[in-house]
C-alpha cells in the first residue's frame, strides 16, 4: 500500500477537481456535470490507490451524469475494479472499506471543501483536529443538516430530514388511528410508557422531548432499521458549562450507513450506533450518551401490555400528516449505501436485538428467531444475556433485570461491533 506525501502534480489535480465539483454543483441545475480529463488522468495513473478515496467523494456528487461517468473510470484504472454501469460509488466505496485503503495525506481538508460546496454548515463536522471519526467512512445521505432551534416546526432550507421536539400526545384510546399491526418503538422511563409509531420515526428520524422527568433523544436510523434512546439530562448536570440537554439533530451525512447526529448546541458529533461522543466539547469531556430500552412490537400488543401508554399524536402536534409507509420498501434490496464486508453470520437485514454489557461486551440475537423460541417455552441465553417477551418484544435481562437494548439490522450491529458475540436458534 502507498505511503508518505502525495506528489505536487497529485495535488494540484485534487485541487482542479475541487473547482470542477464546484463549478459542476453551482450549474447543475440546469447543466451536466462535467470535470477535465487531465487531472483525472493525474489520479488514474497516478498508482496511489489512495486517491480512489478522492475519487469515491467526487463520484458521490456527480454520480450519474457525464462527468460522474469519467471519474468512474478514473477510479477503475487506478484500482483495477469494474465498478459496473450503474451504482459505482456505492460499489467502489465498499471495495476501498473492505480493503481498508488509508487516507491520503490532507483528506480531511479535501473532504472538507468537497462537503462544503454541498453545504458551508457542515463545516463543524471537520473542524476538530482531535476528532475520533473515520473520515474515510463520511458520506453525503442525500439531504442537507438540520439546524433548526428546538421546537422549530418550520421546513429546512434546502431540505432535510426534521427533528421533531416535544411531540403531542395522545392516550391509547386515542391511537386508534394506526393500525393495530403496525410497527412501534416503546420507551418506559419513570412508570410512563409511549409508543413511536414507525412511520412517525420514518419521517422525522429523531425526537428530543420528556418521558418519566427524564430529557430523552431518541434517533431512529431507517438505514440501519435501528431505534435507539439515550438520557440527555445526564450531560447537564456532569459536564460543566453545559446549561442544558443536549438536543440531538440529523447532520444528512452518513458513517457506513449509520446516521451521524450532533449537538445542536455544543456542535459535538455522536457515534449514533454508540452514543459516544466523537467530537467537540462533549468529546473532551468523555461524553457517552446512556441508553435505554427500546422494544419493537405491534402498537395492538405495546397497547395491551402498557394500558396506560401514550402514543405520539397522529399529527404529531404539528398539524402535519403522516404517510402509512414512507419509505415504501426502499430497502428491500438490501443496503443502498455503502458498507463494506459484512459479517457473514446473518444475511445483512436481519433484525437483532443487540446489547453491550458492563464489561463492554457485545451481544446479539437474531430477534425473530429468539421470538419464536420464547413463544415455545425455550430459555434464550447467551454471554450472561437472558431475553424474555414484554408486549409481544423482546428484552434483555442481566440477573433478572432489564438492560438497555434495541434492535437493528444485522448489518449494522455487527460493524460497529465487530467479533460480536452472536445467538442464533
Amino acid at each position: 500500500m502507498p505511503s508518505g506525501s502525495l506528489t505536487a502534480e497529485a495535488i494540484a489535480a485534487i485541487d482542479a477537481l475541487l473547482v470542477d465539483l464546484e463549478s459542476a454543483i453551482l450549474l447543475a441545475i440546469d447543466v451536466e456535470m462535467t470535470v477535465r480529463s487531465a487531472p483525472l488522468e493525474v489520479l488514474a495513473s497516478s498508482g496511489d490507490v489512495r486517491l480512489a478515496w478522492v475519487l469515491s467523494d467526487l463520484l458521490r456528487f456527480m454520480q450519474g451524469t457525464d462527468g460522474g461517468d469519467d471519474v468512474a473510470e478514473a477510479a477503475e484504472r487506478l484500482t483495477g475494479v469494474e465498478l459496473g454501469s450503474s451504482g459505482a460509488w456505492t460499489a467502489l466505496t465498499d471495495v476501498l472499506i473492505a480493503w481498508d485503503v488509508p487516507a491520503p495525506p490532507g483528506y480531511v481538508a479535501f473532504k472538507k471543501r468537497a462537503f462544503e460546496i454541498t453545504d458551508v454548515r457542515w463545516s463543524f463536522l471537520f473542524d476538530d483536529p482531535d476528532a475520533a471519526i473515520d473520515y474515510r467512512l463520511v458520506s453525503w445521505g442525500g439531504v442537507l443538516i438540520d439546524d433548526r432551534p428546538l421546537g422549530s416546526t418550520s421546513p429546512c432550507p434546502g431540505g432535510c430530514i426534521p427533528s421533531l421536539d416535544d411531540p403531542a400526545l395522545t392516550p391509547a384510546s386515542g391511537g386508534g388511528w394506526y393500525p393495530d399491526d403496525g410497527l412501534v418503538f416503546g420507551v418506559e422511563i419513570g412508570g410512563e410508557a409511549v409508543a413511536f409509531p414507525r412511520n412517525i420515526m420514518e419521517t422525522h428520524e429523531m425526537v428530543n422531548m420528556t418521558i418519566g422527568g427524564r430529557r430523552v433523544g431518541i434517533p431512529y436510523c431507517t438505514l440501519c432499521g435501528s431505534a435507539q434512546a439515550f438520557f440527555t439530562d445526564t450531560v447537564a448536570a456532569t459536564v460543566p458549562g453545559v446549561a442544558r440537554p443536549p438536543v440531538l439533530r440529523t447532520s444528512g451525512l452518513l458513517s457506513r450507513s449509520n446516521k451521524i447526529m450532533y449537538d445542536l448546541d455544543s456542535r459535538s458529533v455522536f457515534n449514533t450506533f454508540t452514543g459516544a461522543a466523537v467530537s467537540g466539547p462533549l468529546q473532551d469531556a468523555g461524553v457517552v450518551l446512556e441508553q435505554v430500552a427500546v422494544v419493537t412490537t405491534t402498537w395492538a400488543a405495546w397497547r395491551k401490555d402498557n394500558p396506560h401508554t401514550s402514543i405520539i399524536a397522529e399529527d404529531g402536534g404539528i398539524g402535519r400528516t403522516y404517510k402509512v409507509d414512507p419509505l415504501g420498501g426502499r430497502d428491500a434490496g438490501g443496503p443502498i449505501f455503502p458498507i463494506g464486508d459484512v459479517d457473514p453470520r446473518l444475511p445483512v437485514h436481519t433484525q437483532v436485538l443487540g446489547v453491550i454489557l458492563g464489561d463492554g461486551t457485545a451481544v446479539a440475537f437474531n430477534a425473530d428467531s429468539a421470538r419464536i423460541a420464547l413463544r415455545a417455552g425455550r430459555t434464550v441465553q447467551a454471554a450472561g444475556v437472558t431475553l424474555r417477551l414484554e408486549a409481544e418484544g423482546l428484552v434483555a435481562t442481566v440477573n433478572g433485570r432489564a438492560v438497555p437494548s434495541h434492535q437493528a439490522f444485522w448489518f449494522a450491529w455487527s460493524q460497529f461491533h465487530p467479533g460480536t458475540a452472536l445467538w442464533v436458534a
